[in-house]
């Protein structure tokens, strides 16, 4: 059973379809006729909810779409989504006829996963062929084949399957979003070099992430793999400048579900790890860890009528409570990230203040938090 989303509860995700759409364009903007986009929607779009966001960038023009877990395509195309879905992440071969009769390709890093996919492929009636990537480690140690003879030997066996299609050939760069590029110069010889050693180019080469297709030119590539950057988020936090601009997609908002004036003193929530310092007017926001807003956050704040304001106390699983300037009634409005007045909270901040990556904070906002589509 999945989390129920509490859509009742001012707690929300709101999501901008204008600025998807501006990423996703000045990408396309930089590049060429031959050079595909696939919006990667992977984890549900980072936070961002899965099928709006493909239907966002589908209209914003994506020419297909990469997700991380077999369930995700199927979820695409039960929605019906026809544009190429590639998934990411290693799939058990039984699993290849349910792909193949949805056209979903899947990635292969060895020739032993071929050959049980072709076992289960050729054993089920009337299925196609199952397009594949593949996979090339060179030098993430995550997934992929390493050595050229080995690719080349894989390669000539699914051109002898009918039941196998090898439609692309991929790998990940470790470092694309850092200024000291020795370390991608490496991989992306050792990938010149698997690419090499195939009989023949497959329809899509792929080695551009967002990071990638922002600060490097991809020797060979053909398709984009768009992802942190649709959602107008810098892939190198805050170490390199995007080279074109960039729009947040997200806002995370609610408003006071109570507020109390509390005497000098009086402990804050568990552990009473706060006491206020001198009468204060404390105001409780209906999200909690549960929600995906970690309870490491004590101490950071959020904004109220333009104002900052200190969560107070440990953050609880569905409540956390903030220092007020003044009295505020319940049904104020809470940023937790975007503007209020002058003010503005970005996930980068909430990131850098929990000691993490803004991907995580988005990926982390649970589905209990309704997902809004603005503008």
């Amino acid at each position: 059973m999945t989390m129920v989303t509490a859509n009742l509860r001012p707690t929300k995700v709101l999501v901008s379809k204008q600025a998807i759409t501006h990423n996703i364009q000045q990408a396309l903007a930089r590049l060429d006729d031959k050079t595909r986009l696939f919006a990667v929607v992977k984890a549900d779009a980072y936070g961002h909810g899965l099928l709006n966001v493909a239907k966002i960038a589908q209209e914003a023009g994506a020419s297909g779409f990469c997700v991380a877990v077999l369930e995700e395509g199927l979820a695409l195309r039960a929605a019906h989504f026809t544009l190429p879905i590639l998934v990411l992440g290693i799939v058990p071969p039984e699993m290849a006829p349910i792909a193949a009769v949805h056209d979903i390709a899947l990635p292969v890093g060895d020739q032993e996963w071929m050959q049980q996919a072709d076992r289960e492929l050729a054993a089920t009636p009337d299925v196609p062929a199952l397009k594949i990537h593949l996979a090339v480690d060179s030098g993430m140690g995550r997934i992929g084949f390493r050595e050229p003879d080995v690719i080349k030997q894989a390669a000539e066996f699914a051109e002898q399957c009918a039941t196998l299609d090898v439609e692309g050939i991929f790998t990940h760069f470790a470092t694309a979003d850092e200024a000291d590029s020795s370390y991608f110069d490496e991989q992306s010889q050792h990938f010149n070099a698997m690419l090499a050693a195939l009989p023949k180019r497959p329809r899509y080469v792929h080695v551009a992430n967002s990071a990638t297709s922002m600060w490097h030119t991809a020797t060979h590539s053909d398709m984009v793999r768009f992802g942190i950057t649709m959602y107008g988020l810098n892939p190198s936090g805050r170490a390199l400048t995007s080279p074109y601009e960039l729009q947040p997609a997200m806002q995370v908002v609610s408003k006071l579900s109570f507020s109390k004036l509390l005497p000098k003193g009086a402990a804050i929530s568990y552990g009473a790890t706060y006491h206020a310092k001198q009468a204060e007017w404390i105001g409780t926001v209906p999200m909690g860890y549960a929600d995906g807003w970690q309870r490491r956050l004590q101490g950071f704040h959020v904004l109220v009528d333009g104002q900052v304001c200190e969560i107070v106390g440990r953050v609880c699983m569905d409540q956390f409570m903030i220092r007020l300037p003044h009295e505020y009634p319940a049904g104020t409005d809470v940023v937790l990230v975007g503007k209020s007045g002058d003010q503005e909270i970005t996930l980068q901040d909430v990131a850098d203040y929990a000691d993490t990556i803004h991907y995580e904070i988005a990926c982390g906002l649970t589905e209990r938090v309704p997902r809004v589509v603005i503008d």
